[in-house]
């Protein structure tokens, strides 16, 4: 194990760009942003069975049969707690049907998740008129509204599974 302390901040820096580059090579992430969203994506998709759709959607990040998914993370640390999840665009034009939605601890575990329909999310959501947006806070309560899908358990058994898979084999995805 790599003891960071004793690495330079290039050296850290150098480090977290091999990482990014090794997470995209196995396809876990798509780009080259913070991997918070692109893990939520992917392990949704591995979760559901879902179809990732093109970069380029503008509300949707995973389709099936026809259900548009808009796919959302946070990543709570010790020193920001804030559940709240990206903006929203256009929420009104019902660009998607179902919001995937999951809260990460600090190293990454699944906290929680869940399903939520699209008409929960624009009763849920307030709106951001400096960012032209709407903002979504995946508080506990969330998962009491109706018709929302507790996924916690689901998400966390895609996770263990690919966690094994690449125990076995590093190149598995």
């Amino acid at each position: 194990m790599i003891d960071l302390a004793d690495l330079s901040p290039t050296e850290l820096l150098a480090l977290h760009a091999k990482i990014a580059d090794e997470l995209r090579e196995r396809k876990i992430v798509r780009t080259f942003n913070n991997p918070t969203g692109d893990l939520a994506e992917y392990l949704f998709c591995r979760a559901f069975g879902w179809e990732q759709t093109d970069n380029s959607h503008p509300y949707a990040d995973a389709k099936q049969d026809g259900v548009f998914y808009q796919i959302k993370a946070r990543r709570m640390t010790r020193q920001n707690t804030s559940r709240q999840l990206g903006a929203l665009r256009e929420l009104p034009a019902q660009g998607f049907d179902v919001l995937a939605a999951v809260l990460f601890q600090e190293d990454y575990r699944i906290l929680r998740a869940a399903l939520i329909p699209h008409a929960r999310v624009v009763d849920l959501a307030k709106r951001v008129e400096r960012t032209n947006s709407w903002r979504f806070l995946l508080r506990d309560a969330v998962w009491s509204v109706p018709g929302v899908r507790d996924v916690t358990a689901d998400l966390r058994r895609a996770e263990a599974a690919w966690a094994l898979a690449l125990s076995d084999d590093p190149t598995a995805t």
